[in-house]
């Protein structure tokens, strides 16, 4: 999933889960992405260090990837993000095939290190991405493909493991509004990498409902 491709916005910098302004622009020289991604992929860390490697060959919500795909896929999804951060050019890798059934914390650890480091100069933020879908300054790609994409599969893996280690619920709030602004109902089908919206049980966490809103079968 490429959640950039359909996603081009974020909240303001000092909101809070009970803010619902409009979302600021991905252009907004004041919006800076990376804390939240900070949390989201060390959230995503802890999960992943979680997983045991009698559970690998799991399916997942994500009818593509088993336990060890979506493992493979978040690595190389911090991988390539590193890339752009680190020279701005886009070129998607291939998923690592030689990772043992116990180094994938050590792996993701080490690409979410290199994520980190190659958004570390301000500049990154202003610069064009230009991506298959369109073009974004970095802070957009970070905050409408980045910070989603973690936050989704972070569910994904969650769920696979049965839910393991409680999840920031805060976090997943800014992310499952971006998804109903940018990402809406009707927007779905060929060129979408989202199934229809599926209804959200009565009483379902953020987590849970951000997974309905992209198409994920839910509990």
């Amino acid at each position: 999933m490429r959640a950039s491709s359909v996603l081009a916005g974020s909240p303001r910098p000092d909101s809070t889960v009970s803010d619902r302004e409009q979302p600021v622009n991905a252009t907004d020289t004041a919006f800076d992405p990376r804390p939240l991604l900070d949390r989201a992929t060390a959230q995503l860390s802890a999960l992943v260090h979680a997983v045991p490697a009698d559970r690998l060959g799991d399916p997942t919500p994500c009818a593509e990837f088993d336990v060890r795909a979506l493992l493979a896929h978040l690595v190389l999804g911090a991988r390539d993000g590193a890339a752009i951060g680190e020279t701005g050019d886009v070129v998607w890798g291939r998923p690592p095939t030689d990772v043992a059934d116990d180094g994938w914390g050590r792996a993701y650890d080490e690409a979410r290190a290199r994520l980190a480091a190659g958004w570390a100069d301000d500049a990154a933020l202003d610069r064009v991405v230009d991506l298959p879908w369109g073009k974004l300054p970095g802070r957009g790609y970070l905050a409408s493909g980045m910070v989603l994409e973690t936050v989704t599969h972070t569910w994904d893996l969650s769920e696979a493991l049965g839910h393991p280690l409680p999840l920031d619920q805060e976090l997943a709030e800014p992310v499952l509004d971006w998804a109903r602004r940018f990402l809406p109902a009707e927007r779905r089908g060929e060129g979408v990498p989202f199934e229809p919206v599926r209804p959200a049980p009565e009483g379902a966490d953020v987590y849970t409902r951000l997974a309905a809103w992209l198409g994920r079968p839910v509990r």
